[in-house]
């Protein structure tokens, strides 16, 4: 990456005390940052899967309440990448990066049951910045809500579907 190639960062976590379930992404795309709001590009099919998983229809919601359904759910968000230089929105093009301390999030979360990783890139760096905490905790690799990953909605449904099972109590 050259020096004008633009550091990006990722958002807050949307966490609670009561959050079962982690999703984490790599870091959001540039449609998401200039909304400031995870998974806006409205191609992406987050809000449509996460939408099945707590079986509330988010997609219709402002932003502000949709992440609160999510913590009403149990469902918490953030990115394994805190900044990164990328040009465009390609996990692929990430560059200098700098990982989110998720394993220190994990820890203070005392319902925490499962990390899951929204596509290969989250899975890769998100499991690596874990280490020995990754044992702690249910690991989800679930394929990318992204629309770089062109598989269908009906294919990635299922995956994304298991989370259910880290929400129950």
């Amino acid at each position: 990456m050259t020096q004008s190639t633009p550091l990006k960062a990722s958002f807050p976590p949307v966490v609670d005390p009561a959050v079962r379930v982690l999703i984490c992404g790599s870091l959001p795309g540039d449609r998401s940052l200039a909304a400031r709001q995870y998974y806006a590009h409205p191609q992406n099919q987050f809000w449509r899967l996460v939408s099945a998983v707590i079986e509330r229809e988010l997609v219709a919601l402002p932003y502000p309440d949709r992440l609160a359904a999510l913590l009403a759910a149990h469902v918490g968000l953030w990115d394994v990448v805190a900044t990164a230089q990328r040009p465009g929105s390609t996990d692929a093009a990430l560059a200098a990066i700098r990982r989110n301390d998720v394993a220190a999030l994990a820890a203070t979360l005392p319902d925490l049951r499962a990390i899951a990783f929204n596509g290969g890139a989250a899975l890769k760096h998100g499991v690596r910045q874990l280490g020995a905490a990754a044992g702690r905790h249910a690991i989800v690799a679930l394929p990318s809500s992204s629309p770089l990953h062109t598989i269908g909605f009906d294919a990635k449904l299922p995956a994304w579907l298991a989370l259910r099972d880290h929400l129950t109590v």
